[in-house]
């Protein structure tokens, strides 16, 4: 067997294992939170291009809200992409109703500016923010956040980020109210985002 057939082989092979982690996916729904189990959240305010961008500013609508950061190599990119084609099935005027705000977890290399682009990257209207190390540090132990740089000789800095991957979901009101699994299919992101849509 030829050497150019056997790396079309393996790249096909890679393909199908990456397109397999990525759909294959067997019933990995929003995770409604019991109430006395939630994390308090509450209202912050972190840095984004545009400039402050507070909780409070999303008022009347309902918040996704996903903490990552721009270096990572498959979690993030695999979350941000489900969301934002759930978010296509929504009708105009859901679509309307909702937001997503995308908040670092690695401050020291992404920048607003950075942050903009990449949170555009996935949905013109994501916005991409963050702020000092001990501010984030703050939010995130408020929304039951996790993460810990690793090093790793291999990466450009020297560290990768592990971190919570769920998309949190608050209400119209600013209460943190669910969560939506790591990798979940666009239609059941849908599905979870108009679970929580006030009728109007």
């Amino acid at each position: 067997m030829s050497e150019r057939l056997l790396a079309a082989i393996a790249a096909l092979l890679a393909a199908l294992v990456l397109g397999l982690a990525i759909f294959w996916q067997p019933e990995l729904p929003e995770r409604p939170l019991p109430r006395a189990g939630l994390p308090p959240g509450g209202d912050f305010t972190v840095q984004a291009a545009r400039g402050p961008v507070s909780l409070s500013d999303f008022r009347g609508k309902l918040l996704l809200l996903y903490f990552g950061y721009t270096y990572c190599p498959d979690i993030c990119p695999t979350s941000l992409m489900m969301t934002s084609e759930g978010l296509k099935q929504l009708t105009p005027e859901e679509r309307a109703r909702v937001a997503t705000l995308f908040v670092s977890v690695d401050p020291p290399r992404d920048t607003p500016a950075r942050l903009k682009e990449y949170a555009e990257f996935f949905d013109p209207q994501m916005i991409g923010a963050t702020d000092t190390p001990e501010r984030i540090a703050e939010i995130a132990k408020r929304y039951g956040v996790f993460y810990a740089a690793q090093k790793v000789d291999t990466a450009g800095a020297g560290y990768v980020v592990d971190h919570s991957a769920d998309t949190l979901i608050v209400d119209e009101t600013g209460r943190l109210v669910g969560k939506i699994a790591h990798a979940t299919p666009p239609d059941q992101v849908a599905a979870a985002v108009r679970k929580y849509l006030k009728p109007q």
